[in-house]
Protein backbone atom coordinates (compact mmCIF):
# COMPACT_ATOMS: atom_id res chain seq x y z
CA UNK A 1 0.00 0.00 0.00
CA UNK A 2 1.29 3.46 -0.90
CA UNK A 3 1.88 5.93 1.92
CA UNK A 4 2.49 9.67 2.02
CA UNK A 5 6.18 8.86 2.51
CA UNK A 6 6.25 7.54 -1.08
CA UNK A 7 4.72 10.66 -2.64
CA UNK A 8 7.24 13.39 -3.54
CA UNK A 9 6.54 16.74 -1.92
CA UNK A 10 7.16 19.81 -4.07
CA UNK A 11 9.10 22.37 -2.04
CA UNK A 12 9.49 24.99 -4.77
CA UNK A 13 8.68 25.38 -8.45
CA UNK A 14 10.11 28.17 -10.61
CA UNK A 15 9.96 29.25 -14.23
CA UNK A 16 13.44 30.19 -15.30
CA UNK A 17 15.03 31.26 -18.59
CA UNK A 18 15.34 27.63 -19.65
CA UNK A 19 11.96 26.38 -18.45
CA UNK A 20 10.60 24.90 -15.24
CA UNK A 21 12.85 23.83 -12.40
CA UNK A 22 11.47 22.03 -9.33
CA UNK A 23 12.87 21.13 -5.94
CA UNK A 24 11.05 18.31 -4.24
CA UNK A 25 11.49 16.06 -1.23
CA UNK A 26 11.00 12.31 -1.57
CA UNK A 27 11.40 10.70 1.81
CA UNK A 28 14.80 11.87 3.05
CA UNK A 29 16.01 12.82 -0.41
CA UNK A 30 15.99 16.23 -2.09
CA UNK A 31 15.56 16.06 -5.86
CA UNK A 32 15.98 18.60 -8.67
CA UNK A 33 13.74 18.23 -11.73
CA UNK A 34 14.12 20.39 -14.86
CA UNK A 35 11.32 20.49 -17.43
CA UNK A 36 10.05 17.18 -16.09
CA UNK A 37 13.47 15.51 -16.42
CA UNK A 38 15.08 14.13 -13.26
CA UNK A 39 18.53 15.70 -12.88
CA UNK A 40 19.95 14.66 -9.52
CA UNK A 41 19.22 14.01 -5.87
CA UNK A 42 20.99 13.82 -2.53
CA UNK A 43 21.09 10.02 -2.37
CA UNK A 44 24.78 9.42 -3.07
CA UNK A 45 27.20 11.94 -4.52
CA UNK A 46 30.24 9.70 -4.84
CA UNK A 47 30.59 10.30 -8.60
CA UNK A 48 30.21 14.08 -8.19
CA UNK A 49 32.93 14.03 -5.53
CA UNK A 50 35.11 11.83 -7.73
CA UNK A 51 34.71 14.36 -10.55
CA UNK A 52 36.57 16.88 -8.38
CA UNK A 53 39.15 14.44 -7.02
CA UNK A 54 39.96 12.99 -10.44
CA UNK A 55 40.67 16.47 -11.79
CA UNK A 56 42.93 17.26 -8.85
CA UNK A 57 44.77 13.95 -9.19
CA UNK A 58 45.36 14.60 -12.89
CA UNK A 59 46.96 17.97 -12.12
CA UNK A 60 49.85 16.10 -10.54
CA UNK A 61 50.48 18.17 -7.43
CA UNK A 62 50.06 21.65 -8.93
CA UNK A 63 50.00 24.09 -6.00
CA UNK A 64 46.70 25.74 -5.07
CA UNK A 65 45.02 25.15 -8.44
CA UNK A 66 41.87 27.03 -9.39
CA UNK A 67 38.78 25.10 -10.43
CA UNK A 68 35.67 26.00 -12.37
CA UNK A 69 32.70 23.82 -11.43
CA UNK A 70 30.01 23.85 -14.07
CA UNK A 71 26.64 23.34 -12.43
CA UNK A 72 25.84 23.78 -8.74
CA UNK A 73 23.30 20.95 -8.63
CA UNK A 74 22.70 19.64 -5.11
CA UNK A 75 26.15 20.89 -4.09
CA UNK A 76 28.18 17.69 -3.79
CA UNK A 77 31.03 18.86 -6.04
CA UNK A 78 31.26 22.31 -4.46
CA UNK A 79 31.14 21.00 -0.90
CA UNK A 80 33.81 18.42 -1.66
CA UNK A 81 36.12 20.92 -3.33
CA UNK A 82 35.74 23.42 -0.48
CA UNK A 83 36.53 20.69 2.07
CA UNK A 84 39.92 20.14 0.41
CA UNK A 85 42.52 22.76 1.37
CA UNK A 86 44.62 21.91 -1.70
CA UNK A 87 42.25 23.79 -3.99
CA UNK A 88 42.75 27.49 -4.46
CA UNK A 89 39.98 29.58 -6.05
CA UNK A 90 36.67 27.73 -6.54
CA UNK A 91 34.27 29.23 -9.09
CA UNK A 92 30.82 27.73 -9.64
CA UNK A 93 28.77 28.66 -12.71
CA UNK A 94 25.04 28.05 -12.35
CA UNK A 95 22.40 29.44 -14.69
CA UNK A 96 19.31 28.77 -12.56
CA UNK A 97 18.63 31.43 -9.93
CA UNK A 98 16.28 29.01 -8.17
CA UNK A 99 19.07 26.50 -7.53
CA UNK A 100 21.34 29.22 -6.15
CA UNK A 101 18.52 30.38 -3.86
CA UNK A 102 17.88 26.84 -2.60
CA UNK A 103 21.51 26.67 -1.54
CA UNK A 104 21.79 30.13 -0.03
CA UNK A 105 18.57 30.15 1.96
CA UNK A 106 16.71 26.94 1.28
CA UNK A 107 16.74 23.21 1.96
CA UNK A 108 20.02 22.59 0.09
CA UNK A 109 21.91 24.96 2.39
CA UNK A 110 22.49 22.05 4.77
CA UNK A 111 24.84 20.61 2.14
CA UNK A 112 26.56 23.76 0.97
CA UNK A 113 26.47 26.46 3.67
CA UNK A 114 30.06 25.90 4.78
CA UNK A 115 31.32 25.82 1.18
CA UNK A 116 29.43 29.00 0.28
CA UNK A 117 30.97 30.76 3.28
CA UNK A 118 34.48 29.72 2.22
CA UNK A 119 36.39 32.80 0.96
CA UNK A 120 37.72 30.76 -1.97
CA UNK A 121 34.18 30.22 -3.33
CA UNK A 122 32.52 32.43 -5.92
CA UNK A 123 29.10 31.72 -7.46
CA UNK A 124 28.52 33.11 -10.95
CA UNK A 125 24.92 33.18 -12.17
CA UNK A 126 25.16 32.66 -15.91
CA UNK A 127 24.96 30.01 -18.60
CA UNK A 128 28.06 27.81 -18.62
CA UNK A 129 28.26 27.60 -22.42
CA UNK A 130 28.22 31.40 -22.66
CA UNK A 131 30.73 31.68 -19.83
CA UNK A 132 33.39 29.47 -21.43
CA UNK A 133 32.85 31.22 -24.75
CA UNK A 134 33.18 34.72 -23.34
CA UNK A 135 35.30 34.77 -20.18
CA UNK A 136 38.85 36.09 -20.17
CA UNK A 137 39.59 34.16 -16.97
CA UNK A 138 41.54 30.90 -16.92
CA UNK A 139 41.53 27.89 -14.60
CA UNK A 140 43.63 24.86 -13.81
CA UNK A 141 40.63 22.52 -13.89
CA UNK A 142 37.14 22.50 -15.37
CA UNK A 143 34.73 20.10 -13.65
CA UNK A 144 31.55 20.04 -15.70
CA UNK A 145 28.28 18.47 -14.59
CA UNK A 146 25.40 20.25 -16.30
CA UNK A 147 23.89 17.34 -18.24
CA UNK A 148 23.31 13.62 -18.00
CA UNK A 149 26.18 13.27 -20.44
CA UNK A 150 27.57 14.63 -23.72
CA UNK A 151 24.86 12.80 -25.66
CA UNK A 152 22.02 13.42 -23.17
CA UNK A 153 21.76 17.14 -22.58
CA UNK A 154 19.22 18.86 -20.34
CA UNK A 155 18.54 21.58 -22.93
CA UNK A 156 19.40 21.69 -26.62
CA UNK A 157 21.77 24.64 -26.25
CA UNK A 158 24.05 22.65 -23.96
CA UNK A 159 25.03 20.43 -26.87
CA UNK A 160 27.38 23.13 -28.11
CA UNK A 161 29.62 22.56 -25.11
CA UNK A 162 30.60 19.11 -26.42
CA UNK A 163 31.10 20.21 -30.02
CA UNK A 164 34.45 21.03 -31.63
CA UNK A 165 33.89 24.74 -30.97
CA UNK A 166 32.76 24.13 -27.39
CA UNK A 167 35.77 21.99 -26.56
CA UNK A 168 38.02 24.63 -28.11
CA UNK A 169 36.49 27.15 -25.72
CA UNK A 170 37.11 24.79 -22.80
CA UNK A 171 40.74 24.44 -23.87
CA UNK A 172 41.07 28.22 -24.12
CA UNK A 173 39.79 28.65 -20.56
CA UNK A 174 42.24 26.03 -19.26
CA UNK A 175 45.80 26.91 -18.39
CA UNK A 176 48.55 24.82 -20.05
CA UNK A 177 48.47 21.33 -18.55
CA UNK A 178 45.00 22.00 -17.16
CA UNK A 179 42.39 19.26 -16.78
CA UNK A 180 38.92 18.97 -18.25
CA UNK A 181 36.66 16.58 -16.29
CA UNK A 182 33.13 15.88 -17.54
CA UNK A 183 30.53 13.90 -15.58
CA UNK A 184 28.28 11.50 -17.47
CA UNK A 185 25.68 8.89 -16.63
CA UNK A 186 27.22 6.57 -19.22
CA UNK A 187 30.48 6.22 -21.17
CA UNK A 188 30.80 7.80 -24.61
CA UNK A 189 33.56 6.59 -26.94
CA UNK A 190 32.36 9.24 -29.39
CA UNK A 191 33.08 11.98 -26.87
CA UNK A 192 36.52 10.52 -26.19
CA UNK A 193 37.17 10.86 -29.91
CA UNK A 194 35.93 14.45 -29.88
CA UNK A 195 38.32 15.28 -27.05
CA UNK A 196 41.27 13.85 -28.97
CA UNK A 197 40.23 15.64 -32.16
CA UNK A 198 40.09 18.90 -30.17
CA UNK A 199 43.75 18.43 -29.25
CA UNK A 200 43.37 17.16 -25.69
CA UNK A 201 45.85 14.59 -24.42
CA UNK A 202 45.71 11.77 -21.82
CA UNK A 203 42.05 11.20 -22.64
CA UNK A 204 40.46 8.50 -20.52
CA UNK A 205 37.17 7.51 -18.92
CA UNK A 206 36.89 6.48 -15.29
CA UNK A 207 33.90 4.46 -14.06
CA UNK A 208 32.44 5.15 -10.61
CA UNK A 209 30.18 2.47 -9.12
CA UNK A 210 26.93 3.81 -7.72
CA UNK A 211 24.46 2.39 -5.22
CA UNK A 212 22.19 1.08 -7.96
CA UNK A 213 22.23 0.86 -11.73
CA UNK A 214 25.09 1.20 -14.20
CA UNK A 215 28.23 3.09 -13.12
CA UNK A 216 28.54 6.82 -13.64
CA UNK A 217 31.66 7.96 -15.47
CA UNK A 218 34.07 10.88 -15.53
CA UNK A 219 35.68 11.77 -18.84
CA UNK A 220 39.15 13.21 -18.29
CA UNK A 221 41.42 15.07 -20.68
CA UNK A 222 44.46 17.36 -20.38
CA UNK A 223 45.26 20.48 -22.34
CA UNK A 224 48.77 20.27 -23.80
CA UNK A 225 51.43 22.61 -22.48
Amino acid sequence: MSTSYDIPQILDRREGPHGEVVLRRHGELLQIIANGCFLMDTSDGRSERRLVDAALDALGGRGRPSVLIGGLGVGFSLAHAAADPRWGRITVVERERAIIDWHRAGPLSALSARALADPRTDIVETDLVAFVNETCDTFDALCLDIDNGPGWTVTEGNGGLYSEAGLASCARVLRPGGVLAVWSAQPSPEFEGSLRNAGFQRVRTEEIPVARGVPDVVHLAVRPG
